[in-house]
This record gives structure tokens, C-alpha cells and sequence, in this order.
């Protein structure tokens, strides 16, 4: 018997972004849009379905930039500790993601214990769950 291999639409999980770091997020992903145009548009699209707050009301165990994020990659079962940041701190061996990569457009804005169907830089769907944030202080 022949299997396929069929990618199922599951709705995504609420975003919540803070208000002064959404305003910066938009900036950087227009300003890549030139350069790398399909994690720019993946950006932009969670900043458009995301709830804002003021820092001090985003709910706990939020994904934002300077969060060290633990996840899993359901798929794979690799289990993978990140720190988000800007384009210009990124350190892959470090374990600094840039929110300009496929990962970092996926987890900023989403909680502990969501899951997202989310591509790889080839388009490989993967299913990352957030498994802990610890956000700086």
C-alpha cells in the first residue's frame, strides 16, 4: 500500500506581542522584505493576527525578544534551547536566533504550551511546541 504524505491546516495560536516591540518588529520586517522576502511576509503575517499589550499585561510565559525559549520539534523530537534577538545579535553556535529566521518569525508572541505548523528555511513544515520561556527582567 502506497502512503502520501499530506500537510493538514490546523488553525495557529494566538500571538501576543508587546506594543513597543511589534512597532520594531514591523520596521525590521519591511526593511528585509528586499532581501529575504518569505521570512519577511511570515513576520508580518503573525504581527497582523497578534494581540498587543504593554509589557507589564503580556500574559505570562510569552515569547519576546531577549526570551530564552525552550522547544520541541514534535517531527524530529528534537528538543532545542534558544535566546530570540535582533538580526544583529544573532549567534547560531551561541544559541542566538535572529527573529528574521523561520524559528524566531514562528515563536515570537506564542506561550508556553502552544504549538505552531510552522517551515523550515526549505519549507519543510515542522510542529514546534513551546515547552518554557524565561524572559529577561
Amino acid at each position: 500500500m502506497k502512503t502520501t504524505n499530506v500537510t493538514r491546516r490546523v488553525a495557529r495560536p494566538p500571538v501576543h506581542l508587546i506594543d513597543s516591540e511589534c512597532d520594531r518588529l514591523v520596521d525590521l520586517a519591511l526593511q528585509a522584505e528586499g532581501r529575504n522576502p518569505a521570512v519577511a511576509a511570515m513576520l508580518l503575517g503573525e504581527i497582523e493576527r497578534a494581540e498587543t499589550h504593554r509589557a507589564e499585561a503580556l500574559p505570562p510565559g510569552t515569547v519576546t525578544i531577549g526570551s530564552e525559549v525552550d522547544f520541541l520539534d514534535e517531527g524530529t523530537h528534537r528538543l532545542r534551547t534558544v535566546t530570540l534577538v535582533m538580526p544583529g545579535e544573532a549567534d547560531i553556535e551561541a544559541g542566538r536566533v535572529s527573529v528574521l529566521t523561520p524559528v524566531g518569525a514562528g515563536l515570537i508572541g506564542l506561550r508556553e504550551g502552544q504549538a505552531i505548523d510552522w517551515p523550515d528555511r526549505d519549507g519543510t513544515p515542522h510542529r514546534l511546541r513551546i515547552l518554557a520561556v524565561r524572559r529577561p527582567d
